[in-house]
């Protein structure tokens, strides 16, 4: 019998981004021929549109990681609890973690007796908004949007950590690890609170390879998922009718707001995915109320966000999570739609 599992072993990764562009390329080829090369052209033209906001984002996060100034976070963990909620609230949408590296920095937060609620503060506002993020919101949906979208995230972040500071001696929030919290990761983060800045990073070898690892890495992520949601947008735009999101999600009041955070908590997977997206559904109709709270519901609630919270946490407190994500969310449509 064969050998099954050497053969598995060897044969490459797909990853699943650009297996997807593939696919949606060639249905297009098949189906509609005509439009191949203008659908590959949209994304092409969004991707040169906003490469000089990918390349200072992705020199930005390398940076940061090179030079060790995410440890500077540390520093929010002190002091009083109100003062930690604020903090936590205020750099979580600076920070640059990946959604693997957000699990290793708040086990090791938690396991120095930071508080359930300022960690939630950071846990709501770090998925929604980052130097990345802010760059390539701001290049497509505009600054007001991306500087809109950050208060939104500071403002989740102040709504979860002072309602679980409120509700700390609720049975919700009793007893809220499943085990105790361990340093590490799957990012070789070891101990996040160790060491300090060192910005002159070039000096060094190894952080100059982290520079470069950094640097190559975020753009190939950003490239992969931009150019499926460029896609995904040409497509939309040619076969959504416009009426139908209009109905849907179009007009003023709570219902299109409250639809676009009970539709987008389950919809995407990426934020940065999710920009292209939110601009095409707004071009055909979409309220801007719905659509911030469509962005602000799924970034908290997509996978990687979520699965940082529930390794750690009882589902009770899972729940918690979530529900803060869906109330910060109606609560950023339906302020962001008056003032749009």
């Amino acid at each position: 019998m064969a050998d099954t599992t050497t053969l598995t072993r060897r044969l490459p990764r797909i990853d699943r981004a650009w297996a997807a562009s593939a696919v949606l390329l060639a249905l297009v080829a098949i189906g509609e021929r005509a439009q191949f090369l203008p659908t590959l052209g949209f994304a092409l033209e969004a991707l040169r549109g906003t490469a000089p906001f990918i390349v200072f984002a992705v020199l930005a996060v390398a940076f940061v990681k090179a030079s060790g100034a995410e440890t500077l976070l540390a520093k929010a963990f002190e002091g009083r609890e109100t003062r930690m909620i604020v903090l936590a609230a205020l750099l979580g949408g600076l920070s640059p973690f990946c959604s693997c590296q957000v699990i290793p920095f708040i086990a090791a937060l938690l396991a120095v007796g930071a508080p359930l609620s300022a960690v939630m503060a950071f846990w709501l506002a770090s998925p929604l908004m980052d130097p990345a993020m802010f760059l390539i919101t701001s290049g497509t949906l505009g600054w007001d949007f991306a500087i809109g979208k950050t208060m939104a995230a500071v403002g989740m972040g102040l709504l979860g950590g002072f309602g679980t500071m409120a509700l700390k001696g609720s049975v919700v929030f009793a007893d809220p690890l499943r085990v105790a919290p361990k340093v590490g990761g799957c990012c070789g983060v070891k101990a996040p609170f160790r060491g300090r800045p060192v910005w002159r990073f070039w000096q060094e070898s190894a952080r100059r390879e982290t520079f470069r690892d950094q640097a190559v890495g975020n753009a190939l992520f950003l490239l992969k998922w931009l150019l499926l949601a460029y896609l995904l947008e040409a497509v939309m735009l040619r076969h959504i009718p416009a009426e139908t999101i209009a109905g849907l999600l179009g007009g003023s009041g709570l219902w299109p707001v409250l639809l676009g955070a009970l539709v987008g908590a389950p919809a995407y997977l990426n934020g940065y995915a999710a920009v292209p997206l939110v601009d095409a559904l707004l071009s055909q109709g979409m309220a801007p109320g719905a659509a911030m709270s469509f962005v602000v519901a799924g970034g908290v609630s997509s996978i990687p966000a979520a699965v940082a919270v529930w390794a750690l946490v009882k589902p009770r407190v899972f729940a918690a999570y979530l529900g803060y994500a869906l109330l910060g969310a109606v609560i950023a449509g339906l302020c962001w739609g008056l003032w749009a």
